[in-house]
Parts: C-alpha cells; structure tokens; sequence
C-alpha cells in the first residue's frame, strides 16, 4: 500500500539525529552504490511509496553507462528490455530525435537520462562521496551501515534500513555483511562447465614470434613491462586471478570540441611500458590505430574507445588485488590504470617508433571539452568489470547462459556473449601470450535467477545483491552487462518493498513474481 510522500519523507528518512560527528539516518530501503542498477532499483523503491536513501561513493551517478560505455553490449533487446531499463533506452532515442530504442550514446546524454528518472520519482535523498566502513548485524539481520565521507574520513553517518541493496561495482556492503563471496576463477571440475578457470586461446592474442625480454632473445635481460613471471595453470584449472580493467575512454574528432591528445603529458610516463606494442607490430604490421584500439562510433562525431587485440588499454593483471583492497589502495590502481592508458594514447600520437600514418590518425581524435567537464575531460569511472562475485542461494553456471537448465525463479534477462577479458600475460616456449580471453557468443535470451541475488538466508535475510549476484566466472561474463543491471536493480527494488510490507523484510520470502508484477515484468521461459 502506497504512503503519503510528505508523511514518509519527514517521518521514516530525514529524521535524522546528531550525535556528536556522527548523523543516524533512518528509511525504508537503502540502496549502497549509484550504478544503474542502484538509480532504477532507488527508482522502483519510490514508486511504491517507500522512502530510499541512495548512496554513491564518488561524486558522479550512473556507473559504466554514465562513464564512457556508450556502446551497449545486448544482442536482443526487443526481448530482454523491460521496464526502466527498457524506457532508458527509449528517452536516449527521444534525446536524438529518433524513434525505438538506442543504444549508443554520449556519457552526458545518459548522466541526464538518469538523473531525469531520479527526479521523476521522487528520489531525492542521494548521498554522494560516502562510502561503507562497516555493517553491523543482529543475527541473520542487518541492523545498521556505518559510512565515511570519502572527502573527510573522520566524518561518519550511520543508515538503519529496513531492507539494504548492495548495487556497487565491488560488493563492499556485502562482503562487509558477512556474506559468502568468491573471486576469480572456478576450475571447470566444480559446475561442469568448459570454459571457466584458465583459458589459453586465440583471441586478443599476440602472434607467434615476439620476444618478451628487454633484450631479445636473452632471459637474463628481464621481462618486458607488463609480463608476468612464471607460466600459467593448465587450461580448466581455477585461481584467484581477475579479468582486466581499463577506462571506457570518449574522445571526438570534432575540432570544435577536441582538445589535443598530445597536450596530456600522463603522469609517471614511462615509454618502456609500451615496448610490447612496438614488439607486437614487428611481427604484425600495423593498418590503423583500430589494431589495438577499438573505437565505436557515437553520436556527435564521438567513439566509446574499448580494448582491441594482444596489447591495448586492458592493464592486464594489474587488477589481481583490487576487490580486497583497501579504498586508498583502490585509489593508487585507478590511477594507475589513468596514467597507463593516458601513456598509451601519448606514445600512439608521439612515438618516433609509431609510424607517421597511424601518428596522424591519433591527431584526429582528442579529448571532447563537452564530457566529464569535473575530471579534467576524462572519464572518472574505472571499468571493474568483475570483482566479487556473491556465493548466494543458487549459482548461476555456463549451463543457464546456454539455455541447458533454466531457472524457476526469474527475475531478470539476459543475453550477451560468456565474456571475460584476458587476466595474465605469460612467456610460454620462448613467445609472449595472454591468457584469460573467453568469447562464446550465440546465446539466446536467458532468466537470471532470485535465488542469485538473494543471499543464504542465515547469512543475511535483508540484503539483495544485483550486480556482485551469484555466478560462476563465466556465467557472469554474460550477465555483467548494464542494461542487465538496470533490469535486476528494479525487480530487486521491487522484491524489497514486498519483503517490507508482506515479509517482515525477509528477501527469501518473497514471492518474485508477485512483486515484479506491481510494474508490469514478467519474464518467459524458452
């Protein structure tokens, strides 16, 4: 039932009490992490009348799709977009004046979608460069977050909900919950699946023939930067080690809007860290700057600029420690992932080495003055493509993805290619390769289930976990796409509202259907 706005605003959320430093805020659903999942999930919160508190460690909303990933990664989206998820791409049309759904778009152009959904339902309370420090539960139930300002540490603010939503890129709030998680890889053996643990293949693979030493052919010279010591586990075969990272970059050839690649001297530039690229080109010359820079054209003379073949913006291995890290040593590998990437597209645009051809393709694209306008033009979102991954009340496997099991509970789509970036690179027999790139495409539309975004119910009976849910490697190699997340971040909001009001706040309890209902979603079965 719905409540009075005013009524529940003033009385469940800005109560608020002072007690020395420290704020205690009280509301209905708190949702950590202002992804898309977490905007369309504090959305679906207070479109049923509940009050939400929605939370962003950083200063900026909107996760990936807000921060350079304009190329949307979905093959069906007639059959997997509903509800938000489905209207966003909708209003992103309306915003170019075309009619559908659309699918490429600037970053600015999603920043105002989102906070264009935000406003229309009454989502006033959000709380940006905070950041959780500790959950503290009674039981199976957690009774209270403890936040910091990211700006100021020793400013502190305590949220009792009644229901939490961990929507963030890293699972904090749950792994601070207490509840099980997993990183890396599982060996095959353990879902009997065929393409998780390690994966020696061809794509986005150094040819036959280059030399990993500084001096070529000689071991005792050392490794080239970016080459990992020792060799890799036989393919199958599990480890704690995370697909790479890199930066969702926007650049423009507009001349009106473009500011010099070469007028950003990174920090800590060091010419040695691309020697493999050099290297690399020997053996497989060079025809464009698309060899190892994948540029896919946006509106506005714009590109969302991805990783593309054996050496790229992918800082391969560089992310092993991230998900455990501390938020200072987080801080020390974003930017370590900035000035690599930033060293990359310097050394493209001003290396002799370069030839002059491809040297004069980079000096058509710069840095657009229109975007991340706050971050000196570039984007602030490091792309963590997986991090944790929760251990919840079911997993789901390769054998969801291809269409071999289906799940009784749905509550969200899928639909994209089992896909996981390279995690290592290696000398094997004298040649330097990667490892860890997985692409097995051809599936059709699949259901996401409850059950793996629900954790055990001795564990944590108020939590729901959209984006960090329950799957294996590789099954979340599929799922990990963003208009996934908005689609789960809804139902998930909607799942909490029915724990709320018929559950007692039990997530497990809820009946999924009933509640996906209350906006219109239901998911077929194949």
């Amino acid at each position: 039932m719905k409540r009075n706005l005013t009524f529940l605003l003033v009385l469940t959320f800005v109560t608020q009490c002072l007690c020395g430093r420290t704020r205690v805020v009280h509301t209905d659903v708190c949702v950590y992490g202002a992804t898309p999942a977490g905007i369309m999930a504090a959305c679906a919160v207070r479109a049923q009348g509940r009050s939400v508190l929605l939370i962003e460690p950083s200063g900026r909303i909107g996760g990936m799709t807000a921060g350079g990933l304009g190329w949307t990664d979905l093959y069906h989206p007639d059959e997997v977009l509903q509800g938000y998820a489905r209207q966003f791409y909708q209003r992103i049309a309306t915003h170019y004046g075309e009619q559908g759904l659309k699918t490429t778009f600037e970053p600015k152009v999603a920043l105002q979608v989102f906070k264009g959904f935000l406003e229309e339902n009454h989502v006033d309370s959000v709380l940006y460069h905070h950041r959780i420090v500790q959950a503290r539960k009674r039981g199976n139930q957690i009774k209270r977050i403890v936040l910091e300002d990211a700006r100021n540490p020793k400013e502190q603010l305590v949220v009792k909900a009644k229901v939490y939503m961990d929507c963030s890129y890293e699972g904090d709030l749950m792994a601070r919950a207490g509840v099980s998680y997993t990183i890396g890889r599982e060996p095959n053996a353990q879902y009997g699946e065929t393409v998780n643990g390690v994966q020696m293949r061809d794509k986005h693979q150094f040819p036959d023939g280059v030399d990993p030493y500084v001096r070529k052919g000689d071991p005792s010279s050392g490794l080239l930067w970016g080459i990992m010591p020792g060799t890799p586990p036989a393919n199958g075969e599990g480890d704690d080690h995370v697909q790479s990272y890199n930066l969702r970059l926007t650049l423009t050839t507009d001349p009106a809007n473009r500011i010099s690649l070469t007028e950003r001297v990174p920090d800590n530039y060091d010419p040695s860290r691309y020697e493999l690229l050099i290297r690399l080109k020997e053996v497989q010359p060079w025809r464009s700057i698309k060899d190892c820079l994948k540029m896919d054209n946006m509106p506005n003379h714009k590109c969302d600029m991805n990783n593309q073949g054996a050496f790229s913006t992918d800082m391969i291995g560089c992310n092993w420690t991230y998900p455990e890290a501390t938020y200072e040593e987080r801080d020390s590998i974003h930017k370590q992932h900035v000035d690599y990437t930033l060293g990359l597209l310097y050394f493209m645009s001003t290396d002799p080495r370069i030839p002059q051809h491809i040297r004069s393709q980079m000096a058509q694209w710069g840095w657009p003055k229109d975007e991340y306008e706050e971050n000196n033009h570039i984007t602030p979102q490091l792309y963590v493509r997986e991090a944790r991954r929760m251990l919840g009340r079911m997993v789901m496997t390769e054998a969801y993805c291809l269409g071999k099991k289906e799940v009784a509970d749905p509550v969200g789509m899928a639909d994209y290619t089992m896909d996981s970036h390279n995690s290592g690179r290696y000398v094997v027999n004298g040649m330097v390769k990667n490892e860890g790139d997985v692409q097995i495409g051809q599936i059709k539309p699949y259901c996401i289930s409850y059950g793996a975004v629900t954790p055990r119910v001795e564990e944590a009976r108020n939590l729901l976990v959209p984006v960090c849910l329950s799957a294996s490697h590789i099954a979340f190699g599929s799922i990990r796409m963003e208009p996934v997340y908005m689609l789960l971040g809804q139902t998930c909001g909607l799942a909490a509202v029915e724990a709320i009001e018929k559950h007692d706040g039990c997530v497990q309890d809820v009946e999924v259907q009933t509640a996906t209902a209350r906006q219109g979603l239901a998911f077929p079965r194949r």
